[in-house]
């Protein structure tokens, strides 16, 4: 039969069909977002003025694992991070509170991230509004925006991530952080930092009683 016949037999006889409607769904790109401080300026003169940070995810044995880490656009030194096995706002809290912490809670960084509902949610903005920070963000789906994570993330997966398959989630979260703490922070010489180390780079300038860095080419 088609619709007509059915309508008109369903009205006769006063059926009436239940329709229950799901919750309106907004889309990502109207959920408030921080406006973009950053504009693609990866670089800066003074430490602790911009942090990037970013969450990658790998599967394991026991399923996948969620890292968050915050990186100084000063010299490019992880100052902070969080893993667990759920993508969800208080990974990025709890990255945020560790950066802090290890950073001698410094007023006014701005904190440049994509736009994932994890930094767009109202712990994490709340998280960086009680730490004197200042929210950023760049535009919806624009990886360039955040190319500073992304270049990070490039050599995490290299290094580690891809290295073997990782049976368990813990398994992996020491490859990580042993990875990030001395190899990455304290090992690895970057062109852009005059081929000096994270570490070195600021020990360098703290000790020179300097605010500033020179410019150097490279990554």
């Amino acid at each position: 039969m088609n619709e007509k016949r059915i309508h008109r037999i369903c009205s006769k006889h006063k059926i009436f069909a239940s329709i229950h409607k799901k919750g309106r769904k907004y889309p990502a790109s109207t959920i408030p977002a921080h406006d973009d401080l950053v504009c693609r300026e990866f670089k800066t003169d003074k430490i602790n003025k911009i942090w990037f940070t970013d969450i990658t995810e790998h599967q394991t044995g026991e399923g996948k694992i969620y890292y968050c880490p915050l990186k100084d656009a000063f010299s490019n030194r992880i100052v902070g991070h969080s893993i667990g096995d759920r993508m969800t706002s208080s990974l990025t809290v709890e990255a945020l509170d560790n950066a802090m912490s290890n950073r001698s809670y410094p007023d006014d960084v701005i904190i440049h991230s994509d736009r994932g509902g994890q930094f767009r949610a109202k712990v994490t903005k709340g998280r960086v509004a009680l730490h004197k920070a200042k929210g950023s963000m760049g535009a919806a789906g624009t990886f360039a925006d955040n190319a500073a994570m992304e270049s990070f993330f490039s050599l995490l997966q290299k290094n580690v991530l891809n290295k073997k398959r990782w049976e368990t989630r813990q398994e992996l979260r020491i490859a990580i952080i042993r990875w990030v703490n001395t190899k990455y922070n304290n090992e690895r010489r970057q062109r852009s930092l005059g081929k000096m180390t994270p570490i070195e780079y600021e020990a360098v300038y703290a000790n020179m009683g300097l605010d500033e860095r020179p410019v150097h080419s490279g990554d």
